[in-house]
């Protein structure tokens, strides 16, 4: 299969970047249906490892953004992946931002997403959860709707943990998303305190009622200064959460400067956000003293990537932007490295 993929991606750029996600995710789910995905992907790489109090079959797990409404679980977890994360999932169901709004730059090996938390609810999503036969595990990434206010979102947030929290292996606060107005906003100060606070309470209430502990982690941008990053470890540390997630994509353009689709709006993924994550892992290491784990998102390209962001400090890592342009074979290869 990995001998084949540069043809089947040819093809796959060659169209518009979102028909070609969904086209992609349809074959999957198509192969998986035919019990053909162990024939075209091989045996999954096992080598358990146990984070968050979880038994992750391996390492190397899909981030969130690709499935965003979990209906395409069972044929994801057949590619080798040792976990996924859905979502970004709304309360409510939500169009996100006028397309076109998804670009790639082949030639820095990226892609700038505006999708703005495009999703069809929280509702929608459980069922499908629901229905998936797959034993893989399954982080859920929540988020408020884009017409919530700021200072109303830890309603949203409330809303989607109590809907999801019976059915997920973990739960994801996704407060670093660039494309939804005022979202990033929640990483700092007194709005991430009460966030956290709000959400570790109900997360004690919906223990005792689902007789089940579902960690909590954040997932946090790579546009931070040093001593933002520290203040979130403190709070991290402070309100017991499970784990932290660096990064989501970067607003930055520096890498990719000069190139056709560098200027859209949206967040930056893929080989130029590399240096700026793991330099963000690293940083939350320092703080976090191995306390709460860090699973390491952005730019992992090669199983060398995969290595260096554990070196870092991470103890997971996920792919997303990678698996578009490398295929299934950088999974097992990621896998590999970090048995």
């Amino acid at each position: 299969m990995s001998f084949m993929y540069p043809l089947i991606r040819r093809f796959f750029f060659s169209i518009d970047a979102e028909k070609a996600h969904l086209l992609g995710l349809k074959a999957i789910k198509l192969l998986h249906s035919v019990k053909l995905s162990r024939i075209v992907f091989g045996k999954p790489v096992s080598a358990p490892k146990t984070v968050m109090g979880l038994t992750f079959p391996n390492a190397v797990g899909l981030a969130a953004g690709l499935d965003k409404n979990g209906d395409y679980i069972d044929g994801l977890s057949a590619v080798g992946f040792g976990f996924i994360e859905i979502g970004t999932v709304t309360p409510r169901p939500q169009p996100g931002n006028p397309a076109p709004r998804l670009f790639r730059i082949p030639e820095a090996q990226a892609i700038v997403n505006r999708m703005g938390f495009n999703n069809k609810g929280v509702d929608h999503l459980v069922e499908q959860v629901k229905k998936a036969h797959s034993d893989t595990i399954i982080g859920i990434n929540i988020g408020k709707n884009f017409d919530t206010p700021v200072e109303s979102a830890a309603d949203d947030y409330k809303i989607c943990l109590q809907r999801v929290y019976a059915l997920a292996d973990y739960i994801t606060i996704n407060i670093s998303s660039p494309n939804t107005p005022g979202l990033r906003t929640l990483q700092f100060g007194d709005e991430l305190k009460h966030l956290l606070e709000v959400l570790k309470s109900e997360q004690t209430i919906l223990q005792k009622s689902t007789h089940k502990y579902v960690p909590l982690a954040v997932k946090i941008a790579p546009d931070m200064e040093d001593d933002d990053i520290k203040l979130i470890a403190v709070l991290l540390l402070e309100k017991e959460i499970d784990a932290v997630i660096a990064t989501n994509t970067t607003i930055s353009r520096s890498a990719v400067e000069g190139l056709a689709h560098a200027d859209e709006q949206g967040g930056l993924s893929g080989v130029p956000v590399f240096q700026q994550s793991t330099h963000v892992v690293r940083v939350l290491a320092e703080h976090l003293k191995g306390k709460i784990p860090i699973i390491a998102a952005g730019g992992i390209f090669s199983a060398q990537d995969a290595k260096d962001k554990i070196s870092a400090g991470a103890e997971l890592v996920q792919i997303y932007t990678g698996f578009i342009y490398q295929g299934q074979h950088l999974i097992k290869d990621c896998a590999e490295a970090l048995k």
